[in-house]
């Protein structure tokens, strides 16, 4: 155990931060591979175990990732700046544009796998929403992958008398996406709330984002309401933690 006192770290911290500065002076750039196990035992003078965590902070911390067999290696992946206010703004999907085209730039993004079903709503869905119990919602299950990387896991609720006959029970919602076809509806969103928690991800998470050992995942869960206070949407997403920048601006 260090000593705390003496302000001293554990040995594989203390290689993780060497690192760490190196990648972050430019000596290791995007793609490159970091120095082996081997060499890492040989400069540090420790054992192949504390290496490897070393390099597991590392991914951790989104700066580097594994290659089965060919190393470690330091991340290439652009963080997804996410403009919480901005992307939500009646201006970007009201012109029919996606509530990402702001923060992808000219990146490829594709929704890779959608599941649309209608089943009673579950209490805490049911209690957003301000529905009665069990009554029957649209559940649209999508995961996002941003330049060959699983990034976001998305499950939306709706009330299904109000979206059953709308393109929104459809896999490709249309132009602007679900905050126009329930605009279109007469249930145009004005009002938006956001939660943000965060822990270490289930099995089936981690699989589906492929995520390395260690990394937590952002939940953020946003409700969508009209202009008399219905709420329209609920959208329960689990996020990468390692991919994103969350960005908010305020006015005072």
């Amino acid at each position: 155990m260090a000593d705390q006192g003496s302000g001293r770290r554990p040995k594989y911290q203390r290689i993780a931060a060497d690192l760490r500065e190196a990648i972050q002076a430019g000596e290791y750039e995007p793609g490159g591979r970091l120095p082996g196990e081997n060499e890492l035992m040989a400069t540090y003078g420790v054992a192949r175990m504390t290496v490897r965590q070393a390099l597991g902070v590392l991914q951790s911390e989104g700066l580097a990732e594994a290659r089965k067999g060919a190393g470690v290696f330091v991340r290439s992946f652009k963080p997804i700046r996410r403009r919480g206010i901005q992307r939500l703004a009646e201006g970007t999907w009201g012109s029919g544009r996606s509530i990402w085209s702001g923060e992808i730039e000219n990146r490829t993004l594709l929704v890779d796998r959608v599941d649309i079903t209608e089943q009673p709503a579950p209490e805490h869905v049911a209690t957003a929403l301000g529905l009665a119990m069990d009554t029957a919602v649209c559940v649209r299950n999508r995961r996002f992958v941003l330049d060959g990387k699983p990034v976001l896991l998305a499950t939306s609720y709706l009330p299904a008398g109000l979206v059953a006959d709308s393109a929104i029970a459809q896999e490709d919602s249309g132009p602007g996406g679900t905050y126009a076809r329930l605009a279109e509806l007469g249930a145009k969103p004005v009002h938006f709330r956001e939660e943000i928690r965060c822990r270490m991800p289930s099995g089936a998470e981690a699989e589906q984002l492929g995520l390395t050992s260690g990394t937590p995942v952002i939940l953020l869960c946003r409700t969508a309401f009209t202009e008399n206070g219905r709420a329209v949407e609920l959208n329960e997403m689990t996020l990468d933690s390692a991919s994103y920048v969350l960005e908010y601006e305020f006015d005072n």
